[in-house]
């Protein structure tokens, strides 16, 4: 559980891996999976520590294809 102290007031621009998949929705294997296939970006290396750009996981995350499926809510409220 997150403590006071854990809670930044403002989102990080680098994400650790954990983060990074959980900001896309997805956990860290499925994560690691699309690193490995090209849907997400590679990371960014600072020293020792491996950050991935949360504006690149946003424009990845804007290329990923949309559900080509008809969503039964959509003909509900027409």
């Amino acid at each position: 559980m997150a403590t006071r102290s854990d809670i930044l007031p403002f989102m990080p621009r680098g994400l650790r891996r954990e983060h990074a998949a959980a900001y896309v929705g997805v956990g860290s294997t499925k994560f690691d999976d699309m690193v490995k296939d090209g849907r997400m970006p590679k990371p960014r290396r600072v020293d020792g520590c491996v950050l991935w750009d949360r504006l690149q996981l946003d424009a990845a995350f804007d290329d990923l294809p949309g559900d080509v499926e008809v969503n039964q809510w959509d003909e509900v409220i027409g």
